[in-house]
């Protein structure tokens, strides 16, 4: 299986992942994205991102490197207010 960055992936291909909901979001409802680190063959060192008002749909799955990248690109402001 081929694990491009950003390849969208069902619910059961990645039974056994631990999902957690950003602290930001709250109680509520409202719309939020989950993340999990994988640690199963074939995702090993990967991250999923998936809606959390709908966990049966699919995922995105994107290797460390990009996630890390991405969150430093957002701390230091780089896509604007």
């Amino acid at each position: 299986m081929t694990t491009n960055n950003g390849r969208a992936f069902t619910a059961p291909q990645l039974e056994g992942a631990v999902w957690k909901k950003s602290s930001y979001s709250g109680d509520s409802q409202g719309q939020c994205v989950e993340v999990a680190a994988l640690t199963f063959a074939p995702f090993a060192g990967m991250r999923a991102i998936r809606d959390s008002k709908n966990p049966d749909g699919p995922a995105l799955v994107f290797p460390e490197s990009s996630i890390t990248g991405f969150l430093a690109d957002l701390a230091d402001g780089k896509f604007g207010n």
